[in-house]
């Protein structure tokens, strides 16, 4: 599959010496140290394997040169010689190619290109051995039971590790290059009997149509691409780096990107309820599946609102029952109480910026002296009345236990948004960030998805299975919201 705009076709000479030539000029043969070229004389004919040291597996590259090398004992005839060598290049994966434009990206990607002297066509063989670490458990997705292997930064191994999961005939890996001068691997991942066509084709021309020169980014790149998100908080897609978790959306419709050079794989078509689910959900019994994700829930709603609940009952004493006329701070400060709020949030997000870029062997030292010294000491010297350091943590913990990252950040800038409404106008301003949080939510789509569903529109049926983790016996029916073709999971 190639890019939206046709790939430029340049003819591959008879005459050896003017390829040798133009590659030397196009990819900088003498230049740059990683790209090389090996010369051999086969059975009277020149032959020339270019290749990018680093991406490519050496030791097949030195059978494939055996083999060659020993063509002049077994054949003496030269009018066949490109048959021959085809028939000697020992490798599984060999295609034939009349562009020398694909010849080049090929070989700029970790294959290797062979040439003859006397023929048009060239031979690409897949020796490639991307530089990577091993498969390995994601430090965000982490569950007590369930396997231990995670994406890496290889495409190749992320598309094997989906593979060794559905061993459908039916799953497909599509594979094209995007950034005119990056010419990154994407690859889409869909189950063709199952996932929508349209959705699938709505995909590959969105990634088509994307011009730019390189997508160093990998999939935050592409993600801004697809979904074009603009100034929207919210994540319009999921992000995973766990292989049983993509295998599983695969299976209900959804269409995965994979993009080379990162471990986090886009799940498209997602909704809000997509970004607030687990594994570890499934990894357990039903009954504990359905408790874990209650409590998740309670986080999530505790990191939007309980703060602006709590100024609001802080600052608006009538509103409060008799019986818990306790909330609210007992003593004051010079520092009015929006403010120690703001500060106390900014300081736990540098303290969040802070844990991110500190080795992982002093970020809990810094986390104890944060939490310890500099909170203990900012309520002593009048700076935060406890209450406030308390309720902001809770708010704080509530955005950790949220599953998705961008979820979580995107909850924290709402907290903020109806902090100040609620800061300026009270009551009136408390009820319309909160209605206007939810009637945004209602009108977003993406990808044509209704980013509310189940709740609006409203599916009683999926809606249930949200809030309740039904056993997998149960749940034989696909989400119909990603429109698949089979609609079943089991047999009837």
């Amino acid at each position: 599959m190639q890019n939206s705009k046709e790939r430029q076709k340049t003819s591959i000479s008879t005459n050896i010496k003017e390829v040798e030539e133009q590659l030397k000029h196009r990819i900088g043969i003498g230049e740059s140290f990683d790209v090389g070229v090996r010369k051999l004389s086969v059975l009277k004919k020149e032959i020339q394997i270019y290749y990018c040291s680093g991406l490519c597996d050496t030791l097949f590259i030195i059978e494939i040169m055996r083999e060659l090398m020993d063509m002049d004992h077994g054949h003496r005839a030269p009018s066949n010689v490109k048959e021959i060598v085809h028939n000697h290049l020992s490798h599984q994966q060999v295609d034939v190619t009349d562009n020398l434009e694909i010849a080049i990206d090929r070989m700029l990607s970790g294959l290797i290109a062979v040439f003859v002297e006397g023929e048009a066509e060239a031979f690409i063989v897949d020796v490639r051995s991307y530089p990577g670490r091993n498969p390995e458990e994601p430090d965000i997705e982490k569950v007590v039971r369930g396997s231990r292997d995670g994406y890496t930064e290889n495409i190749i191994m992320n598309t094997a590790l989906t593979r060794r999961r559905i061993r459908d005939e039916r799953l497909r890996h599509e594979i094209m290059q995007v950034g005119k001068r990056s010419k990154t691997d994407v690859c889409i991942t869909y189950i063709k009997d199952i996932a929508d066509p349209g959705l699938v084709e709505l995909i590959k021309k969105e990634l088509q149509a994307i011009d730019i020169d390189g997508i160093p980014m990998a999939d935050k790149t592409i993600e801004e691409f697809i979904v074009k998100q603009g100034w929207n908080p919210f994540p319009l897609v999921r992000y995973t780096e766990r292989p049983d978790v993509a295998a599983q959306h695969i299976m209900e419709g959804h269409v995965l990107i994979i993009t080379d050079t990162s471990p986090s794989v886009i799940i498209t078509p997602t909704t809000y309820f997509h970004h607030v689910q687990h594994a570890e959900e499934y990894r357990q019994t039903p009954v504990v599946g359905a408790f874990i994700r209650w409590v998740r829930f309670a986080g999530i709603i505790a990191s939007l609102l309980l703060v602006p609940l709590w100024y609001l009952y802080a600052t608006q004493k009538g509103l409060l029952p008799h019986d818990i006329q306790f909330i609210g701070p007992h003593k004051t400060t010079h520092i009015p109480l929006f403010l120690q709020i703001i500060f106390a949030e900014i300081g736990i997000e540098i303290l969040r910026v802070a844990a991110i870029h500190t080795p992982s062997p002093l970020s809990t030292a810094m986390g104890l002296i944060a939490a310890v010294l500099i909170g203990q000491i900012a309520i002593d010297v009048g700076l935060f009345v406890p209450e406030v350091i308390l309720y902001v943590s809770v708010a704080a913990i509530g955005g950790f236990s949220t599953p998705s990252y961008e979820l979580s950040v995107a909850n924290k800038l709402l907290r903020l948004l109806v902090l100040v409404l609620t800061a300026i106008f009270h009551v009136p301003g408390f009820v319309f960030g909160a209605t206007a949080i939810l009637l945004y939510l209602c009108f977003m789509q993406n990808l044509n998805t209704p980013y509310l569903w189940p709740f609006m529109p409203f599916n009683g049926k999926a809606f249930m299975q949200i809030m309740v983790r039904l056993a997998v016996p149960l749940s034989s029916a696909r989400p119909s919201i990603v429109h698949p073709q089979d609609a079943n999971k089991q047999s009837k």
